[in-house]
């Protein structure tokens, strides 16, 4: 059974466009993670650096246009719980994006077997 050209070419084109907007979002969800990854690696080389001093060092953190004298301890959770929602993002960033992947590879194939068949749903 065949059929007709016009829902061929209808269904053509919702292929095209799922893959058009899969390799899109498979973009845009690559760079988070490597956004996210880079501020994870700035949080880690700060405690690094914090670690590294003594304890009763001044610790000063921005506030607008002033700077505020804050407690070592509070900058150092401060930094462990950032580090801790950017790990949990990049984990939700890389589920997200296995599932594209997967959706991305599907598209293709129905389409690659769609041309291949000639058309013949």
């Amino acid at each position: 059974m065949s059929l007709p050209n016009e829902a061929l070419q209808k269904l053509l084109q919702e292929l095209e466009n799922r893959i058009v907007t899969s390799q899109q979002q498979i973009g845009i969800a690559k760079a988070q993670v490597t956004t996210k990854q880079k501020a994870i690696r700035l949080l880690d080389l700060t405690s690094n650096e914090m670690s590294s001093l003594p304890k009763d060092t001044p610790v000063y953190e921005g506030v607008g246009k002033m700077f505020v004298g804050v407690p070592m301890s509070t900058v150092d959770k401060r930094l462990v719980a950032e580090k801790a929602e950017l790990k949990s993002d990049v984990s939700g960033l890389e589920k997200k994006l296995s599932s594209l992947e997967m959706t991305h590879k599907n598209s293709m194939e129905h389409y690659e077997r769609f041309v291949k068949s000639g058309g013949k749903a």
